[in-house]
């Protein structure tokens, strides 16, 4: 969705087309009588006539419409911090502008078939919305209206909006465009996720900035039972506040979960949007593990053994042998024989 300021060169840019079809079919309307006088082909070219007209007629007005809600559209600022309200109207008035264009062109599409005499009926079936015709058009497209008709939903009820933070299909990203039929979510690695206008009606998403933006971001560190939890809590404090990623308002380090080794300590902080949130707790959890490894290196996990021996058995450590108490077999380690010592070695 842009936000640029729209000029007054694009109203005329909407209406050349329309206005050059109506030109043709006023001169179809003067000309007929004079290129074929007296004959069916007047008929006929009135008929094509009314039918451009209508047609002109339908697509300047709808033209119309859709750039005066993106003229709206552009005066909101979307990228403000507290931009809550401009998102809310941007949702609101995106879907609406299509909305209008799909109604506004099978309006004129119906209009113009009702004055062509072998279609006429096609065009009040469409009007109508009514007969065999329609029923069936209505239960192929079913999806598609219900994409329609959950679209209008999401315009009014807002479920979600234009660069909401979401958590979609365990993707993490923002709502990048609100479509007719689907949701472009732009996923943080610059991914793009297409999804269903129904997946927002029909199945639980996470909205990470339905009411405000701010988010508490959590931080977990499995350490040995003689961490320095006290210590740790005033450092997360100096931590926070030697940053401007925190917003001030949650700090909180405890003792989340114990086993038999170690503990893990979990530490709270908020931050006023999701991205901001991501970056704090990198930053405090790498300032933390710098701090233990230069002031607390005992706090990291580490395996300890214990031997014990009965009561009524006491320990001996037996001397090692001597290279003289080592009786030779008749077999080295390799396999072959041990001379005598009194024989002597052979000559090579």
């Amino acid at each position: 969705m842009t936000t640029r300021k729209l000029s007054r060169w694009e109203w005329i840019a909407r209406l050349r087309t329309p206005v050059f079809i109506l030109l043709c079919a006023a001169g179809l309307v003067a000309g007929a009588e004079y290129l074929w006088p007296d004959t069916d082909y007047v008929g006929a070219t009135l008929i094509t006539a009314r039918f451009l007209t209508i047609a002109a007629v339908g697509w300047a007005a709808t033209s119309l419409a859709d750039l005066a809600i993106k003229r709206r559209m552009s005066r909101l600022d979307i990228d403000a911090a507290d931009n809550f309200l401009a998102r809310k109207s941007a949702t609101r008035l995106d879907v609406m502008r299509r909305v209008i264009v799909v109604l506004g062109a099978i309006a004129t599409l119906a209009c113009a078939l009702v004055v062509v005499p072998w279609a006429r009926q096609l065009g009040v079936s469409l009007l109508a919305s009514a007969g065999i015709v329609g029923i069936a058009v209505g239960l192929a497209a079913r999806p598609v209206l219900a994409n329609l008709i959950a679209g209008i939903q999401i315009a009014f009820t807002q479920p979600i909006r234009i660069e909401d933070a979401v958590v979609v299909e365990n993707e993490w990203g923002w709502i990048e465009e609100i479509d007719l039929f689907y949701v472009v979510i732009r996923i943080w690695d610059r991914r793009r996720l297409i999804v269903p206008l129904t997946h927002f009606i029909e199945k639980p998403f996470q909205n990470w900035t339905r009411k405000t933006g701010t988010i508490i971001g959590s931080v977990y560190w499995w350490l040995d039972y003689r961490a320095p939890v006290a210590k740790m809590r005033d450092k997360l404090q100096e931590i926070l506040d030697s940053t401007d990623l925190w917003d001030g308002e949650v700090c909180n380090l405890q003792v989340s979960e114990t086993d038999t080794m170690t503990i893990q300590v979990r530490a709270l902080a908020t931050a006023s949007t999701s991205p901001r949130a991501w970056d704090l707790r990198c930053y405090i959890r790498e300032q933390m593990i710098n701090w233990l490894q230069a002031e607390h290196p005992e706090a990291f996990p580490r395996i300890r053994a214990r031997a014990e021996v009965a009561a009524d058995e006491p320990m001996s450590f037996a001397p090692p042998p001597k290279p003289s108490d080592i009786e030779l077999g008749d077999q080295s380690l390799d396999g072959s024989e041990h001379l005598p010592a009194d024989q002597p070695l052979p000559k090579a």
